[in-house]
């Protein structure tokens, strides 16, 4: 590194699996069905509006008698736990994720979803970067 400080924006993934807020809760099954998706991110206009899971899908859709082919993600989403913005230092986006035990975080620019960041990509990164032990 050129001694700057690493950010959240140098970690993240961009490459992310987003639902419209007006996708339908047929279509979040259709994404989710796919092993390497364990949630979908649902935006509107650009915004973080929540997150969908299989398991919301049960208790939002099938549990209350629902329409998945009307009943949109918007409706369903819940809420992130956490956001980070893309300029917080990788080391303190670290301790945030150990603090809270999450194990991934979607990252926002003013609002806007831009990424998401892992804990594991974090630890990786920042270990990469830590001086070797002396012997």
């Amino acid at each position: 590194m050129d001694g700057t400080e690493q950010r959240v924006r140098d970690a993240m993934v961009s490459n992310l699996h987003t639902l419209d807020a007006a996708a339908t809760a047929q279509e979040a099954g259709e994404a989710l069905m796919r092993p390497e998706v364990r949630a979908a991110l649902v935006t509107g206009g650009g915004e973080l509006v929540g997150v969908i899971t299989r398991k919301t899908l049960v208790r939002e859709v099938v549990a209350r008698g629902l329409d998945p082919r009307t009943t949109t993600v918007g409706e369903i989403a819940e809420p992130p736990n956490a956001t980070i913005e893309c300029d917080t230092p990788l080391a303190e986006a670290f301790a945030f994720l150990e603090e809270h035990d999450y194990e991934r975080v979607p990252v926002v620019d003013g609002g806007r979803l831009v990424g998401i960041l892992s804990r594991s990509t974090v630890r990786r990164r920042l270990a990469e970067d830590s001086p070797p032990p002396e012997e």
